[in-house]
C-alpha cells in the first residue's frame, strides 16, 4: 500500500515541494525514513506513532518506509510530522483520494495536537504555483500563510479534525485574508521629542534616515547614543508590503515571527550584544539559518560598544554592507539572505570614555587611543557614511521643559526626501542614495566649480579614499534632497564632510 502526500519546507527565504511517500508493506515491524533526514525527522517517528494512536486511529504494526523526495537535500523541519501522519493513514486506507489536493505542514504532539513551525510564510509564497487546493497549516501559522493571497489556508489544532475533514466528516473554513500592514499608523513606544539636546545628532539622524545612510556616534557614556539609537525606527517610513513580505519570510524561517503574527508591520530594530559570533551575526549553521544581519532587513541593525566586538565579527560585516545580502555557502549548498540594512553603531571616544569630555579628564595615553581605534578597520569605517560627536548633555538641556521635533515631524521630511529618491531612481532599481553606485554618482552627484574645490582640498588634507570621498557625495545627495534643491550646493558638501569626524587625526 502506497501514499503519496505533499509538503515543503524552507531552502533560504524561498521554498521547495517536498514529496512524502509512504509504504505500508508485510514484514517485521520497522519504521525507517529515507531522503536525508536529520535529527528532527529522525524522531519524528515516536511523536507520529503516539499520534496516531493518541487520535484514535489504528498505527500498522508493518513495515513502514517514508521517503522524503527529493532525496539530495537534507530535511531538518518538524514540520514533515503531519504529513508522514496521514500518509501511513492514506496508506492503511484510514484517508481517502482527497488529501493528494492540499499541501501540510506541522508538528505532532503526542497526544495528536498540532503544534506551530517555522517558514510557512515562504511555502504559501512558493505554493501559490502548484495547483493546490489549498494549504492546511497549524491555527498559530495560519494566519501568516494567509498573507499570501490567493491559495486558501485551514488553520487546524489535531490530527483527528484534519482526518476528519479529508474524509467530509466535516467542513473547515478557510481563514480570511488579514488586511494590508501598511493600512494604518503605527504607533511607537519612543519618540525624538523625549531626547534632551543633541541638535546635531538628532540632525545627522535625519540625514541619515532619509538616505538609508550608516552611521556612527561617538561619544561619552550618559551621552544619549542608545537613547537616539532607539527612536530612529520611528523616522523611518513605513514598510510598503513588498517589504513586510521580504521581512516576514526571513523571520519565519528563522522562527522568530510572533504566534498568530501575519506579517511583520514595523522595522526591525535589532541590538545583538558584543560577544554574538560570527554565526550569530552573519548566519550559519548545518542547513544556514539567517543572522541578525538578516534580521534587520529593510530596518535598522544597533551595535553599540563597538570597538568591544570581536575583529573577525566585524570584518564580516563588510560584504552585506557592501552588497545588501549575505551568501552563506556549505559543503551541501549555499544560501543567499538579504541583507539590506541600516547600520547604526555607538562607541566611546577612548577606553576610559572620557577624552574631550569638559566634566572628566582622561587619562589614556597616546598608544592606548591608537590601539583602541585600530579595533575598527578603515575598510570597514569607510563603509560608514557619517562618523558623528555627541558630546555630554549639559544642564541646561535637560532641565528644558521645551519639547523637542517630535517623530512624525521628522518622519514627514524623511519621507519626502525618500520620495525624491523614488522618483530620480525609478529606472535604475534604487530606492535610496545609500545604494548609489560609481555610475549613479557621477550622474546624480555633479558639483559646481566650488565644491570640486572644496572637496578637493579635503580630500588631500584629510587623505580620503575613493570610498569614503563617495560616500560623501552620497550624504550631500540626501541632504539636497532633504533641502528641497535639485543640485548639490557648497553648504551641502560641508555639512556632510563635518560627518566625517573619524576621518580626522586623533588628538588627546
Amino acid at each position: 500500500m502506497l501514499a503519496n502526500i505533499l509538503s515543503a519546507a524552507p531552502l533560504g527565504i524561498d521554498a521547495y515541494p517536498v514529496e512524502v511517500e509512504v509504504d505500508v508493506a508485510q514484514g517485521l515491524p520497522q519504521f525507517s525514513t529515507v531522503g536525508l533526514p536529520e535529527g528532527a525527522v529522525k524522531e519524528s517517528k515516536d511523536r507520529v506513532k503516539s499520534a496516531i494512536k493518541n487520535s484514535g486511529y489504528d498505527f500498522p504494526v508493518r513495515r513502514i518506509t517514508i521517503n522524503l523526495a527529493p532525496a539530495d537535500i537534507r530535511k531538518d523541519a518538524a514540520s514533515l510530522d503531519l504529513p508522514m501522519a496521514l500518509g501511513i493513514l492514506a496508506a492503511t486506507g484510514a484517508v481517502g483520494e482527497k488529501a493528494k489536493r492540499f499541501l501540510y505542514m506541522g508538528e505532532l504532539s503526542l497526544d495528536g495536537r498540532i503544534k506551530p513551525v517555522r517558514g510557512t510564510l515562504p511555502v504559501a509564497a512558493a505554493a501559490k504555483d502548484w495547483n493546490l487546493d489549498g494549504l492546511i497549516l497549524p491555527k498559530d501559522n495560519a494566519a501568516e500563510g494567509a498573507a499570501v493571497q490567493g491559495l486558501p489556508v485551514y488553520p487546524v489544532e489535531n490530527l483527528a479534525d484534519v482526518v476528519r475533514f479529508l474524509n467530509d466528516e466535516i467542513t473547515l473554513t478557510p481563514l480570511t485574508e488579514p488586511p494590508l500592514p501598511f493600512q494604518s499608523e503605527i504607533h511607537h513606544a519612543e519618540n525624538f521629542n523625549e531626547v534632551c539636546g543633541q541638535q546635531h545628532a538628532k540632525r545627522a539622524l535625519e540625514v541619515a534616515a532619509a538616505g538609508g545612510h550608516n552611521i556612527l556616534m561617538v561619544g561619552p557614556p550618559g551621552s544619549g547614543k542608545t537613547m537616539l539609537a532607539r527612536r530612529i525606527p520611528t523616522i523611518l517610513p513605513q514598510l510598503d508590503f513588498n517589504e513586510a513580505l521580504e521581512t516576514t519570510k526571513i523571520h519565519s524561517v528563522s522562527g522568530q515571527l510572533g504566534r498568530h503574527e501575519a506579517l511583520v508591520r514595523q522595522r526591525p530594530f535589532r541590538a545583538p550584544h558584543h560577544t554574538i559570533s560570527d554565526a550569530g551575526l552573519i548566519g550559519g549553521g548545518t542547513i544556514p539559518r539567517p543572522g541578525e544581519v538578516s534580521l534587520s532587513h529593510h530596518g535598522v541593525l544597533f551595535l553599540d560598544e563597538l570597538p568591544e566586538f570581536r575583529k573577525n565579527v566585524l570584518e564580516m560585516l563588510r560584504q552585506p554592507l557592501e552588497d545588501g545580502q549575505v551568501v552563506i555557502s556549505r559543503a551541501a549548498l549555499s544560501l543567499s539572505y538579504p541583507a539590506d540594512f541600516m547600520l547604526v553603531a555607538a562607541m566611546n571616544p577612548c577606553p576610559c570614555g572620557f577624552l574631550g569630555d569638559t566634566h572628566h579628564a582622561c587619562h589614556c595615553t597616546p598608544p592606548q587611543l591608537q590601539r583602541y581605534r585600530t579595533r575598527l578597520s578603515g575598510p570597514l569605517l569607510d563603509r560608514i557614511d557619517l562618523h558623528i560627536q555627541v558630546p555630554r548633555v549639559n544642564h541646561q538641556d535637560l532641565s528644558s521643559s521645551q519639547a523637542g521635533e517630535s517623530s512624525e515631524t521628522i518622519r514627514r521630511r524623511v519621507e519626502l526626501a525618500r520620495q525624491v529618491q523614488r522618483e530620480r531612481f525609478h529606472t535604475h532599481h534604487l530606492y535610496t542614495n545609500a545604494q548609489m553606485q560609481a555610475r549613479h554618482i557621477r550622474a546624480f552627484c555633479p558639483l559646481d566649480e566650488e565644491g570640486e574645490q572644496l572637496l578637493a582640498q579635503v580630500t588631500e588634507r584629510l587623505g580620503l579614499s575613493a570610498r569614503s570621498y563617495s560616500r560623501i557625495l552620497k550624504v550631500a545627495r540626501t541632504i539636497a534632497d532633504l533641502s528641497g534643491e535639485e543640485h548639490i550646493h557648497q553648504s551641502h558638501l560641508a555639512e556632510a564632510i563635518q560627518y566625517r569626524s573619524l576621518d580626522r587625526p586623533i588628538h588627546n
